[in-house]
Formats: structure tokens, C-alpha cells, sequence
């Protein structure tokens, strides 16, 4: 009758799918990875279409996806990822060009790596992204800061009757690349206000991080 289950449970891989059209970078960031026990990589594939298909139909916890690929790219390939999967996207690319990386923020990434990144540090992005975090490299975020920054004397493009007075001006403080810490000093409120305005905001728009705050602010499009 009674069964014995005398099998100690493993502990839990994080299942990773490699999207690469240069089977060269897809390879080697296999062996990479496949080094590290806490990962598994569960497939490698040429383009974002097969990386869509493959999460939709089994069990992933990271996409690691290249920007450029044939048949669909990393951006459109995030955005169908985030609609329709639980799997969670890591942009992975050699170019780190303003224009993508604000499209893959848009489109959901949970974070955006140069391919030449330490494989110690790629694992860590990987570990911090199936723990629920944002992972943005500096070089990445400089990027972003610089290009916002050229924009934002701009007026800005959201519908200002869906947020507060107090709310904008956060909104655009978070623009200007201001931490919590700089925006409480400069409006004078605490800092716990200042996350409790910023969840406000997230909960009005749907989005997820302060990047994308800025990037909303900025643009006035929430995808």
C-alpha cells in the first residue's frame, strides 16, 4: 500500500531557452551556463519566433534573447513572450543602441545585457531576474539616462488627467535619472512617500519599473 519515496527531491534548476542566430554565441553561452548548477538550459533556437513558440509550449523560467535575429526579432519576440508566457526575458546583445533597449523595456525585459558581460555576472543577472528583480547594466543605463536626458526639457506626452500634480513631478524627476533619495531631497517628502507615489503611478499605468516610468513619461506610450 503505502508508497516509500526513498528519492531525495533535487533542487530546483532555472530553465533557461538561449536565442541566438549565430550558433557560435548560442553555443558557447550554453556551455557557459550548463557550467553553473544551478541552471538548465532547456533549448537553444535561431530566432525570436522559435524562443515565442518554444516558452508557449513548456516550461521556462528565462528567455536569454540577441536583439537582432531573423524571422522575429528580440523586441518583438519579448513583447509576445510577456503577453502570452510566464517566462521572463533577458535581452543579450552586442549592440547596445538606444533604440532597441527602450523598445525591449517597453516590450517587458526584465533586463539587458552586452554579450561581452563576465559569465559570473551574467549568472548573477539570470539568478536576480527569476528572483523578481530588474537587472540593467551601467553601461546600458548610461545609455538610457543620456538619451532621456536629451529629451526632457521636452513637454511631456502622458495624459496628465490620470495622474496628480505631485505624481508628474515625480514622474519627470524619474526621468531626469533621479534616485528616491535625490527626488526626496529635492521635494522635501520622505522617501517611503516618494515609493508610495511611484506604486501609484505603476498601478494608474500598468507598468512595472521606474525605467519604464521614465521611458512613458517621456514617449506618452505605455507599449
Amino acid at each position: 500500500m503505502g508508497m516509500k519515496d526513498t528519492s531525495s527531491p533535487e533542487p530546483m534548476k532555472i530553465k533557461v531557452i538561449i536565442a541566438d542566430d549565430n550558433s557560435f554565441v548560442r553555443e558557447g553561452m550554453r556551455i557557459i551556463l550548463s557550467t553553473y548548477d544551478e541552471f538548465e538550459v532547456v533549448a537553444t533556437v535561431n530566432d525570436g519566433q522559435e524562443a515565442f513558440r518554444y516558452c508557449k509550449n513548456h516550461d521556462v523560467d528565462i528567455a536569454l534573447l540577441d536583439v537582432r535575429m531573423p524571422n522575429m526579432n528580440g523586441v518583438e519576440a519579448t513583447k509576445l513572450i510577456c503577453e502570452q508566457t510566464k517566462t521572463k526575458p533577458l535581452i543579450l546583445t552586442t549592440f547596445d543602441d538606444d533604440e532597441h533597449i527602450l523598445d525591449a523595456i517597453r516590450n517587458g525585459a526584465k533586463g539587458y545585457f552586452l554579450k561581452n558581460t563576465d559569465p559570473e555576472r551574467i549568472r548573477e543577472a539570470i539568478k536576480a531576474v527569476y528572483n523578481g528583480n530588474i537587472i540593467m547594466q551601467d553601461v546600458v543605463m548610461e545609455k538610457i539616462k543620456s538619451s532621456l536626458k536629451e529629451e526632457k526639457e521636452a513637454e511631456p506626452k502622458v495624459d496628465k488627467s490620470l495622474f496628480t500634480e505631485r505624481e508628474m513631478e515625480i514622474m519627470s524627476l524619474i526621468a531626469k535619472g533621479l534616485s528616491n533619495k535625490e527626488i526626496s531631497k529635492q521635494l522635501f517628502i520622505s522617501e517611503g512617500t516618494i515609493a508610495n507615489y511611484i506604486t501609484s503611478i505603476l498601478d494608474k499605468t500598468g507598468l512595472q519599473h521606474r525605467t519604464q516610468i521614465a521611458i512613458y513619461y517621456l514617449t506618452g506610450k505605455i507599449s
